[in-house]
Formats: structure tokens, C-alpha cells, sequence
């Protein structure tokens, strides 16, 4: 009787409709499963309809620990979100002073995207900005450019469409990582890292907020568990971040920074997204130097 009382109180994992539709399909098949969701329209599965309040909120702050658009430097500081959805953050960047580009691997998401873009740039909602910039510190100049692109994240062909001007693609100022990392396979994250480095200008930094950090590391995604650990093996330590073990995602800090980045900063932020229960974290990296190309 006590073994089926215990089995009754057994939470039985039941996967949603975003794990189910990936299950089965591999690293190469990754593309097409989301460019499917986009062309059935269930952005839903991901969509949360607002800003990253965290981001907003970073933006706004007086931290030195992200590049700032400075009215007057002629020069705006490029900013990319890769796995942009509809653009949200790609538009509020903008509406803070920042070049910014949004990638999507697909070509309905972008045309989503643009047409979410034109409207919120000629009348930006309140979600764009926090309560303590309302009254009128923001915007407080001209936006800057908002430009969506369709390419694989992995691959260099898009590069050349975020370039401004004459001199090839140098990089982004400022790349903002919410939930790209935890939609890839696990088997992935060593080449998100590397593309992460090669995508940073030489003083960028590259913004996470970590999520979700609630998940069990071995139940299947997307999204996939995440943890501090696991950012911190990728990003300094160099590692693959293929953990799902808590205690050794716990003890990663532990091993040597073999890795190319630095870690700059590591805060929860006030404001975050319901879904995260409260867990989100908000980690701030840049380069140790910038690596050779290939």
C-alpha cells in the first residue's frame, strides 16, 4: 500500500506541444522545426507579448557595464537579438538609441516582426520603457535603426546585412540572449558560445538572462533547463555545458576560466517575466580578447 501511495504522489512530467513537436528531430532539423511553428501560426508557444522588463530596466539604469547610446557621438552602439520572435526587444533597443537587428530563421517571423516594428516605432506602448522613465527621460533622442534578418544563427551568410556602412561587419556592441540558448539542444551550446565570441565587437558585451534556471536539468525541451553553472562552463570555463547533474552545475564555478569570457556582472533583476517564478538571473559578459578568425 505505501509503494502506491508513494506512486499516486509522483509528479508525472506530461510534455507540451513545443516538446512534442521537437521530439525526434535532431541538430539539422532544429531550423525548419521552428520555421514550421512561424508558418502555423503558434508563435504563441513562446511569445510573451512584451519587452524583457529586465532588459528595460538594464538599459535604463546608470550601469557602465553596457554600452550607451551618447546623443552626442555620432556612432550608435549595434545591438542584436538572435531568436528575436516578433521583436520586442529588438524595437525597445531601438527606442533607447541602439542600432538594432533582430535574427530569425524564419521568413514569416521576420515579416511578423517588421510589421510589430512599425507600428510600435510610430507609437511606442508604455511596456517599452519602465515607470521611473515615464515621465520623459526616454526616448531622449532619435531611435536608432531597426532591421530584422533571416539566417541561421550558426552560419556567417547574414553578417553582411548588419553592416552600416562601408567597412564589413565588425561585430555587435551589445547581444542580448533570453531564451536562444534554451531552445537549442544541449549538444549545441558549445557552438552558441563560439558564435557568441565571434559575434561580439572587441569591447561588446553579451547580456543573458538566465532561464530557465527552475527546470529540472534532465526533463527534455525545448526550453531546456538551465543553471548558473552551466552559463559560467560555456562562457568561462570553456567547457560544453552539457550538464545535468545539479551538484556539478553548482560546482562549475570551481573549474579553471579556460574560457574567453569574463563574467562582468550577476544580478537578479527586480523586474522579470511571470514565467520565470522568480528564479531569472541577469549575467553580463565581454570578451577576455578578441579570437582569431578561422
Amino acid at each position: 500500500m505505501a509503494n502506491a501511495s508513494n506512486r499516486r504522489n509522483e509528479t508525472i512530467f506530461v510534455p507540451g506541444r513545443l516538446i512534442s513537436h521537437f521530439n525526434g528531430r535532431g541538430r539539422f532539423e532544429q531550423a525548419a522545426g521552428w520555421s514550421v511553428l512561424w508558418d502555423s501560426e503558434q508563435s504563441d508557444l513562446w511569445d510573451r507579448g512584451k519587452p524583457s522588463p529586465a532588459l528595460v530596466d538594464l538599459v535604463e539604469s546608470s550601469s557602465d557595464l553596457i554600452p550607451k547610446p551618447d546623443p552626442g557621438i555620432e556612432h550608435r552602439p549595434k545591438a542584436l537579438v538572435p531568436g528575436c520572435g516578433k521583436g520586442y526587444d529588438v524595437v525597445m533597443l531601438a527606442l533607447h538609441g541602439y542600432d538594432a537587428y533582430g535574427l530569425e530563421v524564419s521568413q514569416k517571423g521576420v515579416v511578423t516582426a517588421r510589421v510589430h516594428a512599425a507600428g510600435q516605432l510610430a507609437a511606442p506602448s508604455k511596456d517599452n520603457f519602465s515607470s521611473a522613465s515615464q515621465g520623459g527621460r526616454y526616448p531622449a533622442s532619435e531611435p536608432g535603426r531597426v532591421k530584422f534578418v533571416v539566417g541561421d544563427f550558426f552560419a556567417r551568410d547574414w553578417e553582411s546585412d548588419c553592416c552600416s556602412d562601408d567597412q564589413g561587419f565588425a561585430g555587435f556592441d551589445l547581444i542580448y540572449d533570453y531564451t536562444f540558448l534554451c531552445a537549442l539542444l544541449p549538444e549545441m551550446r558549445k557552438d552558441w558560445a563560439r558564435r557568441m565570441s565571434e559575434l561580439l565587437a572587441p569591447c561588446g558585451v553579451l547580456v543573458c538572462l538566465e532561464f530557465p534556471l527552475y527546470k529540472d536539468l534532465e526533463l527534455p525541451g525545448p526550453p531546456w533547463g538551465l543553471r548558473e553553472g552551466i552559463y559560467w562552463d560555456l562562457l568561462a570555463g570553456g567547457g560544453d555545458g552539457l550538464i545535468q547533474d545539479e551538484a556539478i552545475a553548482q560546482d562549475a564555478r570551481q573549474k579553471p576560466a579556460k574560457g574567453p569570457f569574463i563574467r562582468l556582472g550577476y544580478v537578479k533583476p527586480e523586474r522579470t517575466y511571470e514565467i520565470a517564478k522568480g528564479t531569472d538571473m541577469l549575467s553580463i559578459w565581454r570578451l577576455k580578447e578578441r579570437p582569431r578568425s578561422g
